[in-house]
């Protein structure tokens, strides 16, 4: 009796000519960036994308840009040195804080609930913390009100109170949190 084999998942950065197919999440604004724009955002610089396969096949992309928690994304000074104080031991002064903006993130139909998307994110996060290639601080999304939930299991935070009228919520992740917390895992295992 032949065993099943475990199916075989990898991450890896969309290939300069590649162009992905077909790719169904559901929503027709993600399965077209991932078809169509994502050649496009590559091209001009703007973002890049990452694919994660199954046996060959697309089950789940994330495209990454640069971007910053910035004293602009607040409505007041004084929000954005509460946000400051709480998240800088020597209260660095500056205006802004690097950041990587998850500009699309989606998970095909067909594995929904297998908690890719969770491990997409640690991947994401571990990518920055080790070996920190630009010197990023923060892991922005405008999360779409519908992922909320999900990017809030994942530890990231709101950035602004609460907007009612607005289809999508700025969040953050404080990449110091999870390095903080890989040491001490690593620390518990010794």
């Amino acid at each position: 009796m032949e065993q099943p084999t475990e199916r075989q998942r990898q991450v890896r950065r969309l290939d300069e000519d590649e162009r992905i197919e077909t790719f169904d999440c559901g929503d027709a604004d993600l399965d077209d960036f991932i078809i169509n724009e994502a050649p496009m955002y590559r091209d001009a610089l703007l973002a890049v994308t990452y694919v994660m396969e199954q046996d060959g096949i697309p089950i789940a992309y994330f495209s990454l840009a640069n971007d910053r928690v910035s004293i602009q994304d607040f409505d007041t000074n004084t929000e954005f040195n509460r946000f400051r104080r709480q998240r800088f031991v020597n209260e660095k002064r500056i205006r802004s804080y690097p950041a990587v903006k998850v500009g699309r993130f989606a998970v095909s139909a067909s594995v929904r609930g297998e908690g890719i998307g969770s491990m997409l994110l640690d991947f994401i996060k571990a990518y920055f913390i080790i070996d920190n290639k630009t010197g990023c601080r923060f892991i922005t999304v405008d999360a779409y009100r519908s992922a909320i939930p999900f990017y809030e299991k994942n530890g990231f935070l709101p950035l602004l109170a609460d907007d009612d009228d607005a289809t999508t919520r700025l969040m953050f992740f404080d990449l110091a949190d999870y390095k903080r917390q890989l040491r001490e895992d690593n620390h518990s295992l010794q």
